[in-house]
């Protein structure tokens, strides 16, 4: 069996390959459901587009749900500070994922325009407003979030709502609503064929370039950004508290792991590398491709931010000795140990009948299939 230091190393490993799955899967079904309204330009057409991702949106959240479980179970302190601290902005996403569900099935029930209009909104509201947010969270985690612990540890966040959209957090929500689009466009374009083909690989075009430099744009303000650094000794196989180290706080620190080890430069570059590629496969209609390129993007954006971060998991602007890190805020080793050995069962399996079911539901959308299939379509 690993050692206590090395499953909290493991569990670091995994809520970042589950955020990934998030962004890759449920990404690409927010990223067509972000570009409904202005892709389709008809009934038929939306009808077409919400068909793309029909079969398989609610398995797609099976990735959001683990990896919120995950974060609970495995990282209990960054739970519980994160959700109190970002309440109201958590309660937004919440708020506007209702719109998905009963927008996707509601929406044709009526053959009504103002009806079907109005939920096609809906639609983009859930699909955009949590893509947009969950960037915007993570570009404050990585500012500081202002919160510390009292001697009980209890947790007080000492911040406000408005105070979450400050100007990086802005660039990070810009940053993640593009990578989303540009995903679920390469997606739409590899599904559908004529016109609605040609607006997606437009949309991936602009969108993988918005993308780029939004996270040259973020790369940049870090690299003026004052970060964090562990100055007290650390002792990974302890059941540390978070108030039992000292956090020191110093410009250019969010990039010290690049400093320490100058081969993890590759993970930004397959940021730029993967919308760069998207956007070359697109314009040489290669949808396929141009979506494994757009997954790769969204590989190197969010283990960027991960790598940077290392090992804090939630710094604290207003305590850093509060900062929760991978060392301490963590869940004991016999859960640990219990959730890596579920994960190595069950994360094979729910590969196994993801892949199975976009198998069986590949090939193209079209509004003639649609017409023949209209009583069981969305």
């Amino acid at each position: 069996m690993f050692d206590y230091a090395t499953l909290k190393i493991i569990w670091w490993l995994l809520v970042g390959v589950l955020l990934l799955g998030f962004a890759i899967m449920d990404g690409h079904d927010m990223g067509v459901g972000t570009l409904l309204p202005f892709v389709g330009k008809n009934d038929e057409e939306r009808r077409v587009i919400i068909n793309t991702v029909g079969p398989h949106w609610d398995g797609n959240q099976v990735w959001f749900i683990t990896a919120g479980g995950a974060v609970f179970a495995a990282w209990p302190l960054v739970y519980a500070t994160a959700f109190s601290g970002f309440y109201f902005a958590m309660l937004a996403v919440l708020w506007a994922l209702f719109f998905r569900p009963v927008g996707f099935d509601y929406r044709s029930k009526v053959n009504d325009p103002r009806w079907r209009n109005t939920w096609d909104w809906g639609i983009f509201v859930g699909s955009a407003v949590p893509s947009l947010v969950f960037g915007v969270a993570f570009g404050n985690v990585i500012q500081g979030v202002p919160f510390h612990f009292d001697d009980t540890m209890m947790s007080f966040y000492t911040g406000s709502f408005w105070e979450l959209f400050n100007p990086f957090a802005l660039i990070a929500g810009v940053v993640s609503l593009t990578m989303i689009i540009a995903h679920g466009a390469n997606y739409l374009a590899l599904r559908t064929e004529g016109d609605i083909q040609l607006r997606a690989r437009k949309a991936s075009a602009w969108a993988s370039l918005a993308m780029m430099a939004g996270f040259a744009a973020a790369g940049y303000m870090v690299l003026h950004m004052k970060g964090y650094v562990i100055t007290s000794p650390v002792n990974p196989n302890e059941a540390a508290s978070p108030l039992g180290k000292t956090v020191a706080v110093e410009a250019g620190a969010w990039l010290n792991n690049f400093r320490a080890v100058p081969l993890l430069i590759v993970i930004p570059a397959l940021g730029f590398l993967g919308g760069a590629l998207s956007i070359l496969l697109t314009l040489a209609k290669r949808s396929g491709l141009a979506f494994i390129a757009s997954s790769i993007a969204e590989f190197g954006i969010i283990f960027t931010a991960g790598v940077s971060l290392f090992p804090f998991v939630m710094p604290s602007s207003s305590d850093p000795t509060s900062s929760l890190t991978l060392w301490d805020c963590v869940s004991s080793a016999k859960t640990l140990g219990i959730m890596f050995w579920v994960a190595l069962i069950m994360t094979p399996i729910i590969l196994a009948y993801t892949s199975w079911a976009y198998r069986v539901m590949r090939g193209k959308v079209t509004v003639a299939y649609i017409k023949a299939n209209d009583h069981s379509t969305y």
